[in-house]
């Protein structure tokens, strides 16, 4: 069983680790600039980090979901390589919305087509497994038959 998800549990980690060092920035940021919690507005580069922590934490949980549906039932060796080029997304985002608001555009759209294709592999995973277990068709035999 840990040999289906040993990657999908080194992205998870990896992850958590990125979303760990986002938390830190804002942490970071609250101190240089002085703006304790609860207070969300400041200086626009302390909002811009801010801003892009919490967007970050927002697709979080979308992308976890993702990658461990992909991951066991579509591909779990696909999956991991789209989870860690999203984290990769992810972090130039970050670092992008950092510098400018507008440095976020290319990177958030890639990351976003990374959870679609995601999306698309947990699809047709899931459905494969429901034609197959449930109606016993197996659409991938089909096809090479």
């Amino acid at each position: 069983m840990l040999d289906r998800i040993h990657l999908l549990a080194a992205v998870t980690v990896l992850g958590v680790l990125e979303q760990a060092y986002f938390f830190l920035q804002v942490i970071y940021a609250r101190r240089a600039f002085g703006i304790s919690p609860p207070k969300i507005s400041g200086p626009p580069e302390f909002e811009r980090i801010f801003r892009a922590q919490v967007n970050s934490s927002e697709y979080f949980p979308i992308f976890l979901a993702l990658l461990w549906q992909a991951g066991l039932f579509f591909h779990q060796g696909l999956a991991a390589a789209l989870g860690l080029l999203y984290l990769y997304t992810r972090y130039c985002y970050f670092m992008g919305y950092r510098a400018s608001s507008s440095k976020r555009l290319t990177p958030i759209y890639l990351s976003t087509g990374v959870l679609w294709i995601l999306l698309a592999a947990s699809a047709l995973g899931i459905l494969h497994f429901f034609l197959s277990h449930y109606v016993e068709l197996n659409v991938l035999h089909l096809l090479t038959a």
